[in-house]
């Protein structure tokens, strides 16, 4: 009997390249799982931020109309000197 690492890997088929190729896919398609995992939980946190930045924005829109800022004072024209000499 073979006793050895690789003499059980070749006997139980561990190492063909048809089992590498299905460890690939299998690491291929977890992180794809992965990736669109964290662009879901990504696209819910954008649209609740959104939510509340709108809100935030009409809620300042309301309180701007309410309470409309007071008028600049007038520029005070600078005086013109003329100088006789």
């Amino acid at each position: 009997m073979n006793k050895t690492k690789s003499g059980s890997l070749r006997n139980n088929g561990g190492r063909t390249p048809q089992s590498l190729d299905q460890v690939w896919e299998d690491r291929k398609s977890l992180a794809k799982k992965e990736m669109a995992a964290e662009s879901a939980a990504n696209d819910v946190k954008t649209a609740r931020l959104k939510a509340l930045r709108l809100e935030k924005e009409k809620l300042d829109a309301e309180e701007a109309a309410a309470n409309p800022p007071p008028p600049a004072p007038p520029k005070k024209r600078p005086v013109k000197r003329i100088n006789a000499g």
